[in-house]
């Protein structure tokens, strides 16, 4: 029992360091250079290594309960500002992925609606211009290589925007509303009301991926609340602004790629689990073959939503 008490420790203590206490210490150390400094005095070292070593110099640093304490004070602060950064992630987060009904979402929900049929648009004109040469012995078509890539490229560029027509105001939104879409054309299954049962049964391995992307998506939305930290920071000493800068960036490259593969997920987990599930809550017999059918997928949404 001993050594799996002192794993556990051990581990615990790792993901304390890693998930508060190190993003929390940068962020203070940051915060104490930039109120050292301030705008006026940006990059004037000297300044800094006076100000380290006049506190360096203090009796009271002397006293290793002084010393002891302070550093204790230090963690709880870095610890602090790293519980501030998880709940303002998970604002960010919930921001992310909301439905647009207030007047702000849906004014971005009309502009990328506007933005998505104008590359719509392009896309269709650059297909119907398209020079096909016509059906091969297989009854294949062929495109130029160059008229091929342009539309690839329009088709990648109207994607950026949204996979469907925009319906929710962030891309985040479209790709899981987009993923839902896709479920209920398919299977004519409401994934809202199936997936919290479909959850109970997918196999470990499945849980875990899906886990890991949605941990993914949770620790960009972690980041992009130290950038709004950094931001702020900004206004006391403006190189901060480069860690907003940056850390925005990255949250938003490791946000979509999370999300990405997410919803891919989710949208496999219905694939291969689907009829599993319709078997086990009746609808279907054990012995039935082939695709989850439509009808299925309708008397499942009808059991699961209990006749709303």
């Amino acid at each position: 029992m001993n050594p799996l008490l002192a794993t556990l420790g051990g581990k615990l203590t790792e993901r304390w360091l890693n998930l508060l206490v190190l993003p929390g210490a940068l962020f203070l150390a940051v915060t104490a250079v930039g109120a050292t400094l301030g705008h006026r005095h940006w990059h004037d070292i000297d300044r800094l290594r006076t100000a380290l070593d006049d506190l360096a110099t203090r009796p009271a640093l002397d006293r290793a309960g002084t010393a002891a304490l302070l550093v204790a004070l230090i963690l709880l602060a870095a610890t602090a500002a790293s519980l501030a950064a998880q709940f303002l992630g998970g604002v960010i987060e919930r921001y992310w992925l909301r439905f647009g009904r207030d007047p702000l979402s849906r004014a971005l929900t009309v502009r990328r609606v506007r933005r998505w049929r104008e590359r719509d648009a392009r896309l269709d004109a650059a297909v119907g211009s398209a020079g096909w040469t016509g059906a091969g012995p297989d009854d294949t078509v062929t495109v130029p290589s160059g008229t091929l890539a342009r539309i690839q490229s329009l088709t990648e560029a109207r994607d950026r925007v949204a996979l469907r027509e925009p319906a929710r105001p962030t891309w985040y939104g479209d790709r899981m509303q987009a993923t839902a879409d896709r479920v209920e054309a398919a299977y004519g299954v409401d994934l809202a009301a199936l997936w919290p049962r479909l959850w109970l049964v997918l196999p470990e391995p499945a849980v875990r991926h899906i886990q890991s992307a949605h941990d993914s998506f949770s620790a960009a939305a972690r980041l992009a609340a130290w950038a709004v930290g950094y931001a702020l920071l900004a206004c006391w000493w403006w190189p901060a602004v480069l860690a907003a800068l940056g850390c925005a960036a990255v949250a938003r490259s490791r946000a979509r790629t999370a999300l990405e593969a997410l919803a891919g997920l989710v949208e496999a987990a219905v694939d291969v689990h689907g009829r599993e599930l319709a078997t086990r809550v009746g609808l279907l017999p054990p012995e039935a073959q082939g695709l989850l059918a439509h009808d299925t997928g309708d008397g499942m949404s009808a059991v699961f939503r209990k006749a709303e």
